[in-house]
């Protein structure tokens, strides 16, 4: 219940709310561009959603009676609030906006504050994290209250601001990689059918490479060209795999179910009918893989062909590699050492 003083607070600034047009809606729900997929966490090469703290629903704090509202009603808040930004007080503003989305979260002014505080970030302290940890509140709980194309779309925006911009921490610069590519994966999340959603997951690709991170990035460069085959994003995700399946294909041990994955994918990827600075590289590395089953499997089959072993053993050993292998550069050398053995067998015999 009000007191005598609250409640003649409140009448007081009846002036003052009566002055700004009372908030609407930010915007009808409509079907916006997250609104074309069901929104999913299964987004292979993505951080898991699960291991991502949300965070929770705004309220007041132990020291509200200090940083509390200004005001006795939503209206009279935003008001003060708006007042604040136009003055140029934008800390004061700040704190103005944020407390009334604490104290009054179910009230209609609240997403409109909601916005308010993250376009103030954004445009006027140009403080990128924090904008986009203020948009994507308002997208977590208020989806169906606000311009969700709109939104999405500034989430975007301000993702990429991350990304240039990086983060200072005591005025000193950091590229910030791993929050950039999450703000990145958020946006893929919150509007999967989105015209930009495969240009936000080529970031995620980019950055998973700077993480050296490169079977994530092949996770996602697959998922992109799975969800948006026909976009522009996917050719480069052609491109940007086949570069990362070789890299990780020398950086390892040899892994026969590796080689011939990544064998099969550059088969693929040349079949696509790719431009010829790209079909240049393809079939370079095709050759390369290639090269690296053959040379294995040709010391597989020498292998074989020791004192340890058979002549039988190794017999077979050769003609298998020549059945699988019969234009390899091995193969000369094979099929001489098989006619030899084929030889010594006869004269055993």
């Amino acid at each position: 219940m009000f007191s005598k003083s609250r409640f003649l607070g409140a009448v007081a600034v009846a002036a003052v709310a009566a002055s700004v047009a009372l908030p609407q809606r930010v915007c009808a729900q409509g079907v916006g561009p997250g609104m074309s997929r069901f929104a999913t966490d299964a987004y292979p090469g993505f951080d898991s959603e699960a291991g991502i703290l949300r965070r929770p629903q705004k309220e007041p704090g132990i020291f509200s009676w200090w940083t509390g509202p200004k005001m006795e009603t939503p209206a009279g808040q935003l008001a003060w609030a708006r007042d604040r930004e136009a003055a140029g007080s934008y800390r004061s503003a700040r704190k103005a906006y944020d407390a009334l989305v604490s104290e009054w979260p179910s009230s209609p002014e609240a997403p409109v504050a909601q916005k308010a505080l993250a376009d103030l970030l954004f445009s006027k302290e140009l403080d990128y994290p924090e904008a986009f940890e203020e948009y994507k509140y308002l997208a977590d709980y208020y989806p169906s209250q606000c311009n969700y194309d709109a939104l999405m779309s500034r989430m975007y925006e301000t993702a990429k601001q991350m990304r240039i911009e990086g983060k200072r921490i005591f005025f000193v610069p950091f590229k910030n990689t791993t929050d950039v590519r999450r703000a990145f994966e958020s946006v893929v999340r919150h509007a999967p059918g989105a015209s930009f959603a495969p240009a936000a997951m080529l970031a995620v690709v980019e950055l998973r490479e700077d993480e050296d991170e490169l079977e994530k990035a092949i996770e996602v460069c697959e998922t992109i060209r799975n969800l948006h085959p026909t976009s522009a994003e996917a050719a480069t995700a052609l491109a940007k795999e086949a570069a990362d399946r070789m890299k990780v294909l020398r950086a390892h041990e040899y892994n026969r179910v590796r080689c011939l994955d990544t064998v099969a994918f550059l088969k693929m990827a040349l079949a696509s009918n790719p431009h010829r600075a790209l079909k240049e590289d393809l079939e370079r590395w095709h050759a390369e893989a290639v090269a690296l089953l053959e040379g294995e499997a040709y010391r597989a089959a020498k292998y074989y062909d020791s004192r340890t072993r058979t002549r039988r053993s190794a017999i077979k050993a050769y003609e298998r590699f020549l059945d699988e292998y019969p234009a390899s550069v091995y193969a000369k050398d094979a099929r001489e050492r098989l006619a030899a053995l084929r030889q010594q067998e006869q004269e055993v015999k």
